[in-house]
């Protein structure tokens, strides 16, 4: 089995280009932002968190099944789920976009889309849907996300992924690890996704964010490892500048 590691690090303005790593055929581009850029020093204020990636074969054709993603987020954030409802994955199963939604409207903490590449007749289909994300139930975890996805050329076809989210030691405090489903019935990879995480709510009198962030080092990181079915495995971190509030900027 080939294994290939490559180091996928930016460190970047708003504007900067996104983060590319090319290894064994396979490239990768991916980009994060969050606002607003200047935020405290000593404690962590509301943020919106946008992320994107994209997959593909430098050969052409589709790139390798990507297996599973391991996102570590920085120590200065923090998530917040105190009071926030919940959406059993088993609720949502079956379910178009439209109701689940519905069924869960006060758990969504995210929405984006996602896209994949599947095999019909014998044909390489780009397909697209829109993707959602649910405060999940913690059980054993610190907390969950539950993502649901629904092509829109294959309305029959719909994801439901629980996507555990565990406290870790040392430059990240959290991680969240994605067991990629098959996807249309194992003949389809995925290629590409978009997320805008952004959600405000109250608990106990107290206005509160899912996410929030502190600056105390003047960067927020999001460390990745992606392991494809060939053995390719990209991991790295990208990191955004922020401003500690206060802080003289000429």
């Amino acid at each position: 089995m080939v294994v290939a590691f490559a180091c996928l690090v930016a460190t970047a303005v708003a504007v900067a280009q996104p983060a590319i790593v090319r290894t064994a055929g396979l490239e990768l581009k991916a980009d994060g932002e969050f606002t607003p850029h200047e935020l405290p020093r000593n404690h962590p204020a509301p943020i919106e968190i946008e992320g994107k990636a994209a997959i593909r074969s430098t050969a052409g054709g589709p790139p390798p099944e990507l297996e599973q993603l391991i996102l570590d987020f920085d120590r200065d954030g923090r998530l917040s789920t105190a009071g926030l409802p919940t959406c059993a994955p088993a609720s949502i199963e079956g379910v178009g976009v439209a109701a689940a939604r519905r069924k869960c409207e006060g758990a969504i903490v995210g929405k984006g889309t996602v896209g994949a590449q599947v095999l019909i007749e014998g044909r390489w289909i780009r397909v697209t849907g829109a993707l959602t994300l649910f405060n999940g139930p913690a059980a054993a975890h610190t907390a969950s996300v539950v993502a649901h996805a629904q092509p829109v050329s294959l309305p029959d076809e719909i994801y439901v992924v629980e996507i555990p989210i565990d406290r870790t030691k040392g430059d990240f405090r959290y991680r969240a690890t994605v067991e990629v489903p098959e996807i249309f019935n194992g003949t389809g990879v995925l290629a590409n996704a978009k997320v805008k995480i952004a959600r405000r709510f109250r608990h106990k009198g107290k206005e509160r964010s899912y996410a929030s962030a502190q600056c105390s080092d003047g960067t927020l990181g999001v460390h990745g490892r992606l392991t494809f079915e060939n053995g390719i495995v990209i991991d790295g971190t990208v990191e955004k500048y922020c401003v500690p509030a206060g802080v003289f900027r000429p």
